[in-house]
């Protein structure tokens, strides 16, 4: 079938309407109306083929929300009208070890991301969620079950939710436990609003002074400006766990030092460039680690979705017609947005 979508035809091109085919649904699948789809830093990225390999035309969306239209015969956990979700994953092996631990993001054969990705489907690569509708295997599709009226807000947590939640849970996060989030964007405000509902006493960490009390209003007990190093300083040793937001290159010694001996500084934001090499004995001398942590598997995001809706979690986002996305793109770059753009898909029509 036909629909509409906003992609581009190659990474110096703005993003424009187009048409797009999709599959007719096949036993196993979910075909969805999409509602709302946010946009994520990645988006960007790819479409620009900034880190490379990107197969055009590239429509782009991994945060998708919209109400199912058409079931598979063998489906049978959703029926026509459910509202359901779509991450950053549309398939995977689902033989592998990590597959068969549900944990398909570290899927051994490599998942199939829900844009860019290799499919039999026509062009050859996964369409994302900037468009009318999609087609998704049964085992790729989430339940939603916040209210209707705060859905455009709930498509963020399909990747900025459960980036944050995935870490922030491996690690054990928890009452009793100091919690660092670093950097306050897309990423970073989930991060707040997620470990002050876990119960962990949670410190934000920014470089700007003015974020100092919209950190405080997202749930964070004590706000941290980083080029202070006065404030840096008299946290030092002190942190359980500190969770990083920020794809930017920056010195990691800086957050190592604040550290307990056996806290871990997780990594979740990939920089253009290396972080430069960390100082070996802020590690060795305290049994420090620094980890990284890739979204979660579809169980898991699945308790995600489930915990935002039983503590009323959403992201703080700004909803923009489908025509305002290459300008909404700009002012991502300058982080002029609090904290996500999400888009109208109904607007994709017009």
């Amino acid at each position: 079938m036909e629909v509409k979508a906003y992609g581009a035809y190659a990474s110096d091109k703005p993003l424009e309407s187009m048409d797009i085919q999709r599959r007719a649904p096949g036993p196993d699948d979910v075909q969805i109306d999409i509602v709302y789809c946010g946009v994520c830093h990645s988006d960007l990225h790819q479409v620009r083929s900034e880190w490379g390999g990107t197969h055009y035309p590239c429509v782009p969306g991994h945060e998708i929300v919209g109400h199912v239209s058409a079931v598979g015969d063998k489906v049978s956990a959703f029926r026509v009208g459910d509202t359901v979700g779509v991450g950053c994953m549309v398939d995977s092996c689902q033989h592998c070890h990590s597959c068969d631990e549900g944990l398909e993001q570290y899927c051994e054969n490599g998942f199939t991301p829900t844009y860019n990705g290799a499919t039999e489907d026509h062009p050859g690569h996964t369409l994302g969620g900037y468009s009318q509708k999609i087609v998704v295997d049964q085992n790729f599709v989430l339940k939603i079950r916040h209210p209707e009226e705060q859905l455009a807000a709930v498509a963020p947590l399909l990747c900025a939710g459960i980036t944050t939640y995935s870490p922030l849970r491996h690690w054990n996060v928890g009452p009793g436990k100091k919690v660092g989030i670093v950097g306050i964007g897309g990423l970073g405000h989930m991060g707040v609003k997620l470990a002050h509902a876990m119960g962990a006493h949670t410190v934000a960490f920014t470089t700007s002074e003015n974020k100092r009390e919209a950190a405080r209003e997202l749930g964070a007990d004590e706000v941290i400006v980083s080029r202070n190093e006065e404030e840096m300083a008299a946290h030092a040793g002190t942190f359980d766990f500190i969770l990083n937001t920020v794809a930017a290159s920056h010195n990691l010694d800086a957050y190592t030092n604040l550290l307990k001996r056996d806290g871990t500084l997780t990594m979740v934001g990939v920089p253009e460039d290396p972080h430069p090499s960390p100082a070996i004995g802020n590690l060795i001398f305290k049994r420090r680690n620094i980890a990284g942590s890739l979204i979660g598997g579809i169980a898991e995001t699945q308790e995600m979705l489930d915990f935002c809706a039983e503590h009323k979690i959403v992201a703080d986002i700004e909803l923009i017609p489908a025509k305002a996305i290459n300008e909404a793109y700009e002012r991502m770059l300058k982080s002029d947005v609090k904290y996500r753009f999400v888009i109208d898909n109904a607007t994709l029509a017009e």
